[in-house]
């Protein structure tokens, strides 16, 4: 574990290496150099929008803000964080004011909790002992922590999607939303602990 992590932390570095001299490209006057780190990013951007939107519309218009955005605050890009975490945070305040003056809840999309490890993990404590087709409960379970999220808080969904789905640490969290990293923690635990009451709610009723 601690190779991966290691590995996975020099991969990023080496990732950020490259966002910085296509980032002196770009700040040098060349335009097309900016095409590259959207190509780079605009898939997994755009499945964070989707995931907190749930909108397909919505979320390609938003990943189309997000990079307007940036390219034209590309000079206020300090160095103090990697690029991709400061891309991010573009990414999320731009989805929460949208999703704010909307006043709409979002949920995660079942194509990428079905090929998320880490949340389909969460999910099977759920599943544990029950009695059935785990596979088919599992599904199940997915589609009931669609619903669940949906009673969660803007912020507390936006953490479990970031740390579950994104697989982002506590610290890029935080760097992210700009708060601390107990705070992170602290939403994540209650925002887990209401989907496990909610989850365990909707198993106990087929008991």
């Amino acid at each position: 574990m601690v190779e991966e992590e290691r590995e996975n932390l020099i991969q990023a570095e080496e990732s950020n290496r490259e966002d910085l001299e296509w980032l002196s490209k770009v700040r040098e006057g060349n335009r097309h150099a900016f095409d590259f780190l959207v190509r780079k990013y605009q898939r997994r951007l755009f499945c964070i929008i989707y995931n907190m939107t749930s909108n397909k519309e919505d979320a390609a218009d938003l990943l189309q803000e997000v990079f307007v955005k940036a390219f034209r605050s590309i000079n206020g890009f300090k160095g103090d964080s990697r690029f991709y975490t400061w891309l991010y945070r573009i990414t999320i305040n731009t989805t929460i004011t949208f999703l704010k003056k909307l006043r709409k809840h979002s949920k995660l999309s079942l194509e990428e909790l079905n090929t998320n490890e880490s949340l389909t993990s969460f999910l099977s404590t759920f599943s544990e002992g029950e009695k059935g087709d785990q596979a088919t409960l599992l599904k199940e379970l997915q589609e009931k922590l669609n619903e669940a999220l949906q009673k969660l808080s803007l912020n507390h969904r936006t953490v479990v999607i970031l740390f579950e789905i994104e697989g982002m640490s506590h610290a890029e969290i935080a760097r992210t939303l700009k708060c601390s990293e107990g705070t992170v923690r602290s939403r994540l635990h209650y925002a887990k602990e209401q989907l496990k009451q909610l989850l365990t709610a909707y198993l106990k009723k087929d008991e």
